[in-house]
């Protein structure tokens, strides 16, 4: 995937990719926002501080491994000088060494793995876990600013991304560096001037490669804009599938994906083809510095200044070296990298938290006897300066059914989540009333108080029971059915194969709109909450079964607080009160003026 050429192919230019970060950093500390970088790395240790002694083992092992790597080698060295000169004096003890450090080097390197995938899992479900937490608890409209593609992309790739870092990052510091220090000596005590050859390929490589790339933190952003960009569309369409097939504009999205697929294959043949053109560059002067590397160690063999087995010892060692120092300055674009993507997950998690009263719960004593929902004076707006509401009051008392009325896009749907909580009103109050005058403002802890059926199709695939229990888990059977009868949906559900227990798919597939409704509406009766609120949650039901459906409520729980917006003229009939939305203001309706609206209708 394009998104994954960061880690898959990052060696392609990773010295230049080194420089520019080096320079990135400069920059952000001259402009004075390295302090943000570092924030995203104090929020990345703040999860992987509680496994501190695992990373301390795993960082342990990781030594232990480089240095078995090393004594392997100069074992092979020995043991090649014994070879080729006849000498068989330490042979056993020599072959014995080699392959105990390398089984061990092959322990240690499977520990690692199994500890680094443990802890690389654990502290991913850790940071998921709390972003998901974040976001279920953000303020409703600052999460309405992202897509739903973005906050995928960001809950599953970006933290991908700062896990596999969190683990790995101080520990691969750490053996990089002790693995550069303990070669470079050991290659030094043989030859000081091959150990110098051996240094200065890995910066020369650094040096001459700054020229030649320049966009791979360009590729980095469009490849993380594109990831979220084809998420928000694929999310899209599936949430639609129904409205796009009954349109017949499927061929119109299929076109679409296509569309998203060749700018997607665009951007990776063009990244491609930078790296072929980087890879080569580079693998030539790599040569370069090899053959360099080469000639010296054939001279000083052709001088018998050094045995066979120590120019195969210097051979190996100056790769491992140039290896260790690309990973030590590989560490930089990685920990810019890495800050990038913990930055846009900390974007979700720093949204402000929905308003928490604690004491909401104590009304709950005053359950039995109902809620009066009441707006006093609210004026409220989506953006600044555009009201959608202005100066408007609202009240609907228990055993009341009370019908909100108006043109779409009035308000009315903003008045159910002002009653929610959802949003907050800048001017005026929405308090949840008890009859003795207590109340409490509107707030994500008053929420338990209300059942809610929005508009739209809610039923998720499963069995019917369980969509039910979806909010009472210990729901008998005998609730659940007695719930299905108010609701006016045991009589399609008796007759289903299972009943209860019967399949139903994703948003309700096999059954009709009015059928899925009034499951939404018999799962919304089961919560038995003393206020129930409907958005146009009857709307394709009959009068008939409607008004049945509303009378049924009512008579379950004399005190309920039932709060309908709807279209229908039948719901005004059986209302207590009817509320207009209209011109951004809520005023209720006289007696004449709702009848004539129910003539309008």
């Amino acid at each position: 995937m394009i998104g994954e050429y960061k880690v898959d192919n990052r060696n392609d230019a990773l010295n230049d990719s080194a420089f520019r970060s080096i320079a990135t950093l400069i920059n952000r500390w001259k402009d004075g926002t390295f302090k943000e970088i570092i924030d995203d790395w104090k929020w990345i240790f703040s999860y992987s501080r509680k496994y501190k002694g695992a990373i301390v083992f795993y960082t342990v092992l990781g030594i232990i491994s480089s240095s078995l790597s090393l004594v392997s080698s100069l074992v092979s060295m020995y043991l090649i000088d014994i070879i080729t000169g006849h000498k068989t004096d330490k042979l056993v003890s020599l072959i014995v060494v080699m392959i105990s450090s390398s089984l061990l080097s092959l322990l240690f390197s499977s520990l690692i793995s199994r500890i680094s995938t443990r802890l690389t899992i654990d502290i991913y479900n850790d940071i998921r876990s709390d972003i998901f937490d974040h976001i279920m608890d953000a303020d409703w409209l600052s999460i309405s600013n992202y897509s739903q593609g973005d906050i995928l992309n960001r809950f599953n790739n970006d933290a991908n991304t700062v896990c596999s870092n969190a683990i790995s990052w101080l520990p691969t510091v750490i053996v990089s560096i002790y693995n550069f220090i303990i070669v470079f000596f050991a290659v030094w005590r043989y030859s000081k001037i091959m150990a110098l050859i051996s240094f200065v390929a890995a910066p020369f490589m650094f040096l001459m490669s700054k020229f030649l790339v320049r966009k791979q933190r360009e590729y980095g952003m469009k490849a993380k804009q594109m990831a979220s960009r084809v998420m928000s569309f694929e999310v899209e369409t599936f949430a639609n599938f129904d409205t796009i097939k009954s349109f017949g504009i499927s061929n119109k999205y299929g076109e679409k994906m296509k569309d998203w697929q060749n700018k997607k294959k665009d951007l990776s043949l063009e990244y491609n083809l930078f790296s072929i053109k980087t890879r080569a560059f580079l693998s030539i002067m790599g040569m370069c510095v090899q053959m360099i590397g080469f000639l010296y160690c054939l001279w000083l063999l052709w001088n018998n200044s050094i045995t066979y087995g120590t120019m195969v010892f210097f051979l190996q060692q100056r790769n491992r070296l140039s290896t260790a120092f690309n990973k030590i300055i590989g560490i930089i674009p990685a920990f810019l990298g890495v800050s990038i993507s913990a930055n846009r997950i900390r974007e979700l998690v720093d949204l402000p938290k929905e308003v928490h009263v604690k004491d909401s719960s104590e009304i709950e004593k005053y359950k039995d006897t109902g809620f009066t929902v009441e707006m006093d004076g609210i004026d409220f707006s989506y953006v600044e300066d555009q009201k959608v509401i202005i100066s408007s009051s609202f009240f609907a008392n228990p055993g009341e059914i009370v019908a909100i009325v108006g043109p779409s896009g009035e308000g009315k749907t903003t008045m159910i989540r002002l009653i929610l909580g959802l949003i907050r009103p800048q001017e005026g109050q929405v308090r949840i009333k008890a009859r003795n005058g207590e109340f409490v403002e509107a707030n994500v802890d008053s929420r338990y108080l209300f059942a809610y059926v929005p508009q739209g199709n809610t039923i998720l695939s499963g069995t019917i029971a369980e969509n039910m229990r979806l909010i009472k888990e210990d729901a008998t059977d005998e609730e659940i059915i007695e719930a299905l009868k108010i609701a006016c949906a045991w009589q399609f559900v008796e007759k289903m194969p299972l009943s209860i227990n019967s399949q139903v798919r994703e948003r309700g597939g096999g059954l009709s709109e009015g059928q899925a409704q009034r499951l939404s509406i018999a799962r919304a009766i089961l919560k038995d909450a003393p206020v129930l609120l409907l958005d146009e949650a009857t709307s394709a039901l009959d009068i008939q079964t409607e008004r049945d459906v509303l009378r049924n409520i009512v008579q379950q729980r004399p005190n309920k607080t039932c709060i309908v917006t709807t279209h229908r003229p039948s719901v005004l009939d059986i209302s207590d009160r009817v509320y207009r939305v209209m011109k951004r203001e809520i005023r209720e309706l006289n007696e004449e003026e709702s009848s004539r609206m129910s003539m309008d209708f």
